[in-house]
Parts: structure tokens; sequence; C-alpha cells
């Protein structure tokens, strides 16, 4: 027996859903995979241009790991294994404004990137992307990476997660940051050269118990295949707050293999 295809989500169809969200009148961090939604007629096109409307403004993360060095010796307890990933050392790409976000990040935030209107912080690592967020990009230095999702936060800013969890949610680094866990030392290709980013922080694999923490103040909607979440920044940091003063060691990976966790589980 066939198996019956689910028909091409449209446009209209779209910014109706994500008009439901009420998020018109504050700024969203999002992230997304455009898969999760079945096939949208337009594609990522189509998806952005129904969700810009329905926020004040949009910022997405444009990261870039081609651009990182593994150097052969450098600062102890940092969460890496020094000399380990040669290979990919000379594979490496020289970071430029032009460079396109990382795969990782999914299509969304590369076609964000090339929309008319929008800016990119110069992070050679942590960039980020958006329309109506010039403030927030500007705000980045090398000494904090995360200095976006702060003054989006300082702005009643949302998190939004399109078809995606908690691991790909960056806001929860920042708030880790707050919370006082550690940060690490990573490096970057840059047209001066290597350069030292501070400020980068661990793993996100274990971050989805915090879904629980935060389902009292999280909108939900459900549109084509994927599920669709929005909730505040600043119940994000709460929540993440509440968690490592319980628990320092909390969300934290299961990975033996993970370099930065094994790191943070020593104290």
């Amino acid at each position: 027996m066939a198996t019956e295809t689910a028909p091409e989500l449209r446009y209209n169809e779209l910014i109706e859903a994500f008009a439901q969200l009420e998020l018109q009148e504050v700024p969203v961090l999002a992230h997304a995979s455009l898969r999760a939604f079945g096939a949208v007629q337009g594609g990522a096109e189509t998806l952005l241009s129904s969700l810009l409307p329905n926020v004040a403004a949009l910022m997405m993360p444009a990261h870039t790991y081609l651009t990182m060095i593994t150097p052969l010796a450098g600062p102890a307890n940092n969460g890496i294994i020094y000399g380990r990933r040669q290979d990919q050392n000379r594979l490496a790409e020289s970071f430029s404004a032009q460079m396109p976000a990382d795969r990782l990040m999914g299509i969304l935030p590369e076609t964000l990137r090339q929309r008319p209107g929008a800016r990119r912080s110069a992070h050679p690592i942590l960039s980020f992307t958006g329309i109506n967020v010039d403030n927030a990009l500007q705000a980045q230095t090398l000494q904090e990476p995360l200095a976006p999702i702060r003054m989006l936060a300082e702005n009643d800013g949302w998190v939004l997660l399109l078809g995606v969890d908690h691991t790909v949610n960056t806001t929860i680094h920042y708030a880790e940051k707050l919370a006082g866990r550690r940060q690490f030392i990573r490096w970057a290709l840059t047209e001066s050269g290597i350069i030292e980013c501070p400020g980068f922080p661990g793993c996100s694999a274990g971050f989805k118990p915090l879904e629980k923490d935060l389902a009292d103040v999280t909108r939900e909607i459900r549109v084509g295949e994927a599920l669709v979440r929005a909730m505040p920044m600043q119940a994000i940091f709460e929540g993440v707050a509440n968690r490592l003063r319980r628990n320092p060691k909390d969300l934290l990976c299961t990975d033996i293999t993970c370099e930065r966790c094994n790191e943070l589980r020593k104290g």
C-alpha cells in the first residue's frame, strides 16, 4: 500500500502558524531545521519570509567551525587534547564576512545571512547574523562571543526552536556562563593569522533535561511535521542557574570521550 505524501506547506499557512506564537513585539534568537517541517513550497526562503513578519527582530547563529585550529600546546585544563586534529588544521579556512554559516547550523542561518538588510558579526568562530539586531551584533567581541545573546535578553528576547530541541539552544551556553560555569579557549584562522578565542562554550548534548523545567513558560505549536517552541531567555537563565546551583555538574553529556564535559566534571 502506497504511503500518502503530506502536502507542501505554503507561505500563508506558515505565516498564520507563526503568528500564534505572539512574538511580534520581541527580538528572537532562532534555531531551525528546515527538514523537520517536511515539504515547504519555496524551501528556506519561504520559511524565513513567513517568520520575519512575526518577530520584532531575528537573529540566528552563523558559526564557522571550519576556521578552527588545534595547536600543538596550550593552556592546561582546557577541554582539548593538543596536537590532535592536524588533518583538520590543514583543511582550515580563513574567516571572512562572506564565509557561509557552517552546515551544522542548517540552511536557515545561511539563507538569513544572504537576505537583503541582514548583518553579521565578525567573530571568526561564533558569529551571528540577523535583521534588526545591529546593536546585538556590534556588541560581540573576542572576549565576549555570546554578547549578542546578552543584548537580546536585555530587550526581553525569546528563543525560538523550529523543529529542533535544546541541544542546539545557544542561549543555554550563555546561561551557563552567567551561572559561573567555566568556558574554554579555542583558536581560529583569520586573514591576520591564528588568533586566540576565549569564552568558547562547552558541549550542548546534555541540555535536553531543561525542557521539563521550561514547560510552563514554553509556547508550543505544530507546523507541518515540525514541533515549534518558544520561550523567554530570562526563563532559560533562571532554569540553568537553578539546576547548576543544585548540581554544578548538571547538563553535561554522557559521552565518555567528550573532552569539554570531562574537564568540567573535574570541578
